[in-house]
């Protein structure tokens, strides 16, 4: 896993090298092993490395092929790297290295741009021709590897991460209303392309941009999740359907073991993580290092599953390592996950697992972890509830949403009403081909929107801030294509995530599987109390923050009075989410 940045020039100015260090160098925690440069007059590129395939000088990036006349930099893991390369020396290509930098170098000379369609894994990229001065930037099919963009004056900018943009300077740093309305709409998500802020932008999941040398730009989408299913597929068996999914579970698990240095695992003590930790052991991982955090108990409810991880790690033989965390801890290190956020992300786990990595990252410098399972095999509340709806849109919003337009209206300054256009973007997403049912509709954008700007980007930012790189195998997107396959009746089975529990059944104990889903409370970020609430008050009551005018000072007032009486459908602080984000501008925007 690395950071990546560039500067494309179309005006004839030379590259801003400064810039395009700042934007690097602010990437370091993203990759500590190297630091490398490469820069012509009309287009720069820089990247940090972190090592896990090929750990030699020989998989440095930039990495440039003068023979070929192509460069990379290159953020991800490809699973199937070594299959791709045994394919490319058989039409004839030498390699100097034995990563997976270099088969992206080959594979996009032998095959163009379709060669993305061949890649199994996460990804974003930056790929340069030298002779015609084009370049091409993609993204993985479900957005596990962020690229986020910015125009500048006859230019163009990337990095992995928005801060670094913000550290290359000279950009619109004014807040975007549609990606504000997103933001306080959908807990903090704010779907590709928009971002909080008016000048940066983000390329969506499974997408490519070409950009010319001249500066035209266009953009192509190489995935999308379908779930039509076929005569056969309907009337599959359900025990044939789990013995399917056990298998390709087993292929996801196993390619995401490739890797130079030993793979660990998250393990939370829930089904999801029980049972990638219960495939690995079954793929031969020896030794396996897994993990697990815990917090305190507050008010009755229970701030670990120590027990329940303890009963996985006993029954697979791992070298576990429980991390106990105080909740003065949590509230201490807090503005630190704050600063590694490249977006505002108000979910409460997102201290914890800035903690749970920083510990990881003591004896382990990859792992697998259990997120998307609930998106893509039907683990939410909402989906039942929209089982034969006929309303879908309005249902969904119900549901979700955290607050609707007309609370929007009354919670934001005038200047950024822009109309219900969160409203309208789900309407148009349930709208599209290639998912009729109203349940398949949500899980489609949920597994492909909401999952990428809200868990994937959450492990994503803060195993990233300590060198740490995740892997997500429910995210693998042959298994992703075939959950989209299996009948609704089957996900929704026994509660929700049937089929995936009736899988896990095969490999995990029981013990896992029927108990109450966890959750680790943070009460000071869902109540706002204490410190925490003092800090919200201050942010929100700063100089900073009444220059800036995001929000009416009313409901700000209404919001500080009583707190615990502002709680969104889906149990988060409608306070937090104004404090977490003038914060996070304080933070990475100081005056």
């Amino acid at each position: 896993m690395c950071g990546l940045a560039g500067e494309l020039r179309f005006d004839g100015t030379p590259v801003d090298i400064r810039a395009l260090e700042r934007m690097t160098q602010h990437q370091q925690r993203r990759g500590p092993d190297s630091f490398g440069l490469s820069v012509a007059p009309e287009r720069g590129f820089g990247h940090r490395r972190l090592k896990i395939m090929d750990l030699s000088d020989a998989a440095q990036q930039p990495m440039v092929d003068p023979l070929l006349g192509l460069g990379v930099v290159f953020n991800g893991a490809i699973y199937n790297h070594a299959e791709l390369r045994k394919e490319l020396q058989a039409k004839g290509y030498s390699f100097y290295s034995q990563g997976d930098t270099e088969v992206l170098l080959k594979a996009y000379h032998a095959w163009g741009e379709r060669f993305v369609e061949r890649l199994n894994g996460m990804f974003a990229f930056a790929l340069w021709e030298r002779d015609s001065g084009r370049v091409l930037l993609g993204r993985d099919r479900l957005g596990i590897k962020p690229l986020y963009y910015a125009d500048v004056p006859g230019g163009l900018r990337f990095a992995s991460t928005l801060p670094a943009l913000l550290a290359g300077g000279g950009l619109d740093t004014s807040i975007d209303p549609v990606g504000l309305h997103h933001y306080l709409s959908f807990h903090a998500v704010v779907p590709a392309p928009h971002t909080l802020i008016q000048g940066v932008r983000k390329l969506a999941p499974g997408t490519l941009m070409r950009v010319e040398a001249d500066g035209r730009r266009t953009e192509q989408t190489f995935w999308s999740l379908d779930y039509a299913r076929s005569a056969e597929d309907e009337n599959r068996s359900f025990d044939d359907w789990r013995d399917m999914l056990l298998d390709a579970l087993r292929a996801a698990v196993r390619r995401r073991l490739v890797a130079d240095v030993p793979v660990g695992a998250l393990l939370s003590g829930g089904v999801d993580s029980s049972l990638i930790v219960g495939l690995m052991s079954e793929a031969g991982v020896s030794n396996m290092r897994t993990y697990n955090v815990g917090f305190e108990d507050v008010g009755g409810e229970k701030g670990n599953e120590f027990e329940y991880a303890e009963i996985v790690a006993q029954r697979f033989g791992t070298v576990h390592e429980r991390i106990f965390v105080p909740e003065a801890e949590l509230l201490r290190r807090l503005p630190e996950a704050i600063e590694a956020m490249s977006e505002p992300m108000v979910s409460h786990d997102c201290i914890g697992f800035y903690l749970l990595s920083e510990a990881v990252s003591r004896h382990s410098k990859v792992v697998q972890s259990g997120q998307g399972a609930d998106e893509v095999f039907g683990g939410y509340h909402w989906y039942p509830a929209l089982q034969g709806s006929r309303q879908p849109v309005q249902d969904y919003l119900a549901a979700f949403r955290d607050r609707d337009h007309a609370e929007y209206a009354q919670t934001v300054q005038p200047q950024y009403l822009t109309g219900d256009c969160s409203a309208d973007w789900v309407r148009a997403h349930f709208a599209g081909e290639g998912a009729d049912d109203p349940v398949e509709k949500a899980l489609r954008l949920d597994t492909t929107v909401m999952l990428v700007d809200d868990p994937v980007k959450r492990v994503d930012n803060m195993t990233m801030a300590f060198g740490l790189e995740a892997r997500v195998p429910f995210l693998d997107h042959e298994l992703v294509e075939l959950a989209a396959r299996i009948p609704v009746r089957h996900k929704l089975a026994g509660g929700g995530k049937g089929i995936l529990k009736e899988a896990a059944r095969q490999v995990v104990p029981s013990a896992v599987i029927d108990r109450p889903k966890g959750y680790f409370p943070v009460p000071a970020l869902k109540y706002l109390q204490g410190n925490v609430l003092a800090n919200v008050r201050d942010a929100l009551s700063s100089r900073a923050a009444r220059e800036r005018g995001l929000f009416q000072q009313d409901t700000v007032d209404r919001l500080l009075a009583d707190p615990m009486a502002h709680i969104t459908p889906l149990r988060g602080s409608k306070l937090w989410q104004l404090g977490l984000l003038e914060q996070w501008l304080q933070t990475h925007l100081p005056a």
